[in-house]
């Protein structure tokens, strides 16, 4: 067909059209008012890009939405395509958007955690009681774990947390109107150097300890990174003075791994024991900048952190390097390094390929050391009591100790600090006081969602580093979920690979369509064994990061031990 015979004949040249063009720029036009606002939001904060996500935060506290003529004037404001700033603001899930014509959220929000550990607990039941018991003022909906699963069911209801949740209780705070987050009782800086607190610290800037004789220390500690992965510690922290400086640092605090809690629990209990052991490793690695990378999820913590951090700024414990705390948007994978490292840019946190490693090129392109809360948390307790001290903790050839974080189905859940190797049966019947009344013990996740499920005739393996690969699992973070006669594992596969589904960054097409297919497949009454078989190996092999990668590890697990639940 041509163009003549197309357009019936209609006369057509270059620029036709173009005297009826309206006398403006195509696209949304710049609301002054939403402009005046967001300036007035960030005052004289830097129009720095790597801020862009915190300024997010900023605008949506203040007006409890993020509308697209905001977006566009924060766009503006930091010289930004409004694609960039949607794209961002859209990845994460705290971040709530209201485009043209859409209704702004109620005041109030109230967020369901639905993780494994809460579901067990009743956390479907009380979600559908909130759904049946609020209206259109209060908007109640689902969420990933939120860090408490020592207290499941939880739920939030603003920035307040809601422990052993009810419906009862979530309307007394609606009631009080108070949504701001609980600060609980923890140990001051005061109280901390009454203790001999920062005395390594002092040490290290005095140089009455040199910066080889830590790392050593550390190193014959037999000390690893305990966010998960297990690299040795001194020789991470070897690795990152190998390379050319300006060096940075980052710590991971976005322990969004269902079942894991540890880290909140240190921050909100000994900060200062944290803070030292970061700035100690900060001082090796001769880091210009450090950034505390904080989980949404943690508004306790985050205040803690804010105010404790401004004291010891007031002590020149921390002149040698700048502490930067940035605040999280509900995103799962940022808890993996790279995608955390995308982060803290004030980009999507999408993992990267590896190699480079970050800690040769890690923020803005510098080498950078990445330690969790756990690992610095350990660090100045070791340097006081010296290597040997640590390397001869441990039980079944583990090394040290380690902070497991329990739930599920013992009469006392919570961290439990106990020798690395420790098997769950001693586990369960030294640290937890045993199974919940009622309860016979079934099964255990040793590693939080991704480390697989195991049946109780295991209850002798160490869980420890190196130890349960061999058995299809990991125990990762250390964050062990009790399961009893009274679960049914095909059920809580299925929780699990939901919330991957949930949390896939969407970058690769086996993660991102092969949890979703997974989730289909799994909710069906009876199960293509050999199809799903298929799906989790096409996950395992091909995914980009180890969300993906471990994403059917309790999917194997109920497959090859749990057939009588099939």
């Amino acid at each position: 067909m041509t163009a003549h015979s197309s357009h019936e004949g209609r006369k057509i040249h270059p620029g036709s059209g173009r005297r009826s063009a309206p006398l403006f720029p195509k696209g949304r036009l710049l609301a002054p008012s939403a402009l005046e606002l967001v300036q007035r939001i960030l005052g004289t904060r830097p129009r720095q890009r790597d801020l862009l996500i915190e300024y997010l935060h900023l605008i949506q506290d203040d007006q409890g939405h993020l509308s697209a003529a905001l977006l566009q004037a924060l766009a503006e404001e930091m010289r930004l395509s409004m694609a960039e700033v949607y794209e961002v603001a859209s990845f994460y899930a705290h971040f709530d958007i209201v485009l043209d014509g859409e209704e702004a959220p109620p005041e109030i929000t109230v967020r369901v955690c639905d993780s494994l550990s809460c579901a067990m607990m009743g956390a479907q039941n009380l979600l559908t009681d909130m759904v049946a018991t609020y209206g259109r003022d209060v908007r109640v909906v689902p969420a990933p774990c939120m860090g408490r699963c020592d207290n499941a069911p939880v739920c939030e209801v603003g920035h307040r947390h809601v422990d052993t949740a009810s419906v009862e209780n979530v309307q007394a705070i609606i009631d009080g109107k108070d949504f701001s987050a609980v600060i609980p009782d923890y140990q001051s800086f005061d109280a901390y150097r009454k203790s001999g607190g920062y005395q390594i610290l002092e040490e290290c800037i005095a140089n009455k300890r040199t910066i080889d004789d830590v790392i050593a220390i550390m190193s014959d500690a037999g000390l690893r990174g305990l966010g998960g992965a297990g690299f040795p510690t001194g020789r991470k922290w070897t690795f990152v003075r190998a390379e050319a400086g300006p060096r940075l640092m980052a710590v991971n605090a976005d322990e969004g791994e269902p079942g894991t809690f540890k880290d909140r629990h240190y921050l909100e209990s000994e900060p200062h024991k944290f803070l030292e052991g970061m700035l100690i490793a900060a001082w090796v690695v001769e880091a210009e900048t450090v950034y505390i990378y904080l989980r949404d999820e943690y508004p306790a913590a985050r205040k803690i952190l804010l105010d404790e951090i401004a004291r010891i700024k007031t002590t020149g414990f921390c002149d040698h390097v700048k502490i930067d705390l940035r605040r999280g948007a509900g995103a799962y994978i940022c808890g993996e390094e790279s995608a955390m490292i995308e982060s803290i840019e004030g980009k999507r946190g999408l993992p990267r390929n590896r190699p480079p490693y970050v800690a040769q090129v890690g923020i803005f392109n510098q080498p950078t050391l990445v330690n969790n809360v756990e690992t610095l948390f350990s660090v100045p307790e070791i340097l006081q009591k010296g290597a040997e001290w640590f390397s001869s903790q441990g039980t079944n050839g583990g090394v040290g100790f380690r902070s497991y974080s329990v739930s599920g189905r013992v009469k006392n859940p919570g961290v439990k600090l106990a020798p690395a190797g420790v098997t769950i049966q001693d586990l369960i019947d030294e640290f937890c006081g045993g199974m919940a009344d009622g309860h016979t013990f079934k099964a255990y996740l040793p590693g939080g969602a991704s480390g697989g499920i195991l049946p109780a005739s295991m209850n002798n393996a160490p869980l420890d580093f190196g130890q349960l690969e061999k058995l299809g699992s990991f125990v990762g973070s250390h964050a062990v979920v009790v399961l009893s006669d009274h679960d049914n594992m095909k059920d809580v596969a299925l929780n699990l690979m939901r919330f991957f589904e949930d949390e896939s960054c969407g970058q690769c097409t086996p993660c991102r369509n092969g949890t979703e297919k997974a989730v289909k497949m799994m909710a069906r009454e009876t199960w293509d064994k050999e199809a799903l078989a298929d799906l989790a190996q096409v996950m395992l092999d091909a995914s980009i990061c180890g969300l993906g990668q471990a994403a059917p590890n309790p999917l194997n697990s109920v497959l090859k031990y749990f057939a009588e639940d099939l």
